[in-house]
């Protein structure tokens, strides 16, 4: 059983700023890996961190550790939606031997955290950000914080709604739950998501 939590955050100006840069430096390190995957065709995470986890750290050293294996992260499960979806129009069963389209990640994508990154205790939220951490206050029930600290945490997602709104949305569930390649649906079966540009070998 899983359960999701949407939290939207009330930021100010600056910190509405500094998310902003994160989002897009975080899209910048999936660009710097999706070519990888096109060329290898592998977009497991682990054998993906495996190959690219040093090269990162070294071309973006602000990103910081763990932030670089949840782009990798992103990356994998983006990669997965693409080619492998049995309904995607890249799926590498019917794709065959051409080249593999390359994934761009636009500077709105989502980006990922996991509890190494943003933890919540005592109605206080604290997220990484590339200028040190960033804190929210949350009204968050008695119950919801003590599903996010006593459930298995699938997912969290950073998200910005409408332009100027960033959403965090924590999928909780069992560790049964846990073992699909994603907690969260982004699109449709077989459609890409809006924040995801597949760009064809000419």
């Amino acid at each position: 059983m899983s359960k999701l939590l949407r939290i939207t955050l009330t930021h100010t100006p600056e910190q509405f700023e500094r998310l902003c840069v994160l989002q897009a430096e975080f899209a910048r390190v999936c660009n710097a890996l999706a070519p990888m995957v096109r060329d290898t065709r592998c977009w497991n995470r682990v054998a993906l961190h495996h190959m690219a986890y040093k090269g990162l750290r070294e071309q973006f050293p602000a990103m910081g550790s763990q932030m670089v294996c949840n782009a990798i992260y992103s990356v994998s499960r983006s990669s997965r939606l693409v080619y492998q979806h049995p309904t995607s129009p890249f799926n590498l069963a019917r794709w065959g031997d051409k080249p593999l389209p390359l994934l761009r990640f636009l500077e709105v994508s989502p980006v990922y955290f996991d509890r190494h990154t943003l933890s919540v205790k005592d109605g206080r939220l604290s997220m990484y950000t590339l200028d040190g951490r960033m804190r929210f206050h949350l009204a968050l029930g008695a119950e919801d914080e003590a599903a996010f600290h006593g459930s298995k945490l699938r997912e969290i997602v950073l998200t910005r709604e409408g332009g100027n709104t960033f959403v965090l949305s924590f999928w909780l569930g069992d560790a049964e739950a846990s073992s699909g390649d994603g907690a969260q649906e982004d699109a449709a079966p077989g459609e890409i998501p809006e924040y995801l540009m597949v760009e064809e070998v000419a």
